[in-house]
Formats: C-alpha cells, structure tokens, sequence
C-alpha cells in the first residue's frame, strides 16, 4: 500500500487516567483503541494491588507484565511454527517416498 493512500485520524486515548492524543492510519484506529484499553487495564489491575506504591514502581510493573505476555505468545508462535515446519517436512518425505515407489 503506497504510503500516499493512507490517511492519518487525530484520537484521544485514555490511559490511567491521563488523555493521551495520538496521531494513527485510518484503519489502525480500533486496534489502537484495543491496546490502550489493554494497556489501561493493567495498569489500574496494579494500581489496585499496590496501592501503596508509587505511579512509577505501578508502571514499570504492568510494563513488565506487558512486556512478560509478549514474550509468551512469540514463543507460542514460534513454537507452532516449528511444529508446522516439522509436519510439513514429514508429509514432504512421505510424498517423495511415495512418488518414489510409484515410479
């Protein structure tokens, strides 16, 4: 998609309590929208549990927990890739030894 066609939408996200404006495509504005509620309800999520803790410690902490989700489904992803290239390398050598006892 030629960067020309894209049009640019001016948002307000609401995050722990703070309006934040942001400048996103066209059709990245729901997904957006989606991971600052994601991003929102971790941080209040802490908040709740350490509400003796400062704004900063409560942030790195969800960031963490963030960051700590991100890591489980790339390493989910990688590992359903591996087990598809596996299956596919399998059924690729039963093909070929088919092929082969065919001809």
């Amino acid at each position: 998609m030629s960067t020309a066609s894209l049009s640019m939408k001016s948002i307000k996200l609401n995050i722990y309590g703070k309006q934040i404006p942001l400048k996103v495509e066209d059709d990245q504005v729901e997904t957006m929208q989606q991971i600052a509620a994601y991003v929102d309800e971790k941080l209040k999520t802490y908040r709740n549990q350490l509400s003796n803790q400062p704004d900063s410690m409560v942030m790195i902490l969800a960031s963490l927990s963030i960051a700590e989700d991100l890591f489980q489904m790339r390493n989910e992803i990688h590992q359903i890739k591996m087990q598809d290239e596996d299956r596919l390398k399998t059924m690729n050598d039963l093909l070929e030894k088919t092929l082969d006892e065919l001809f």
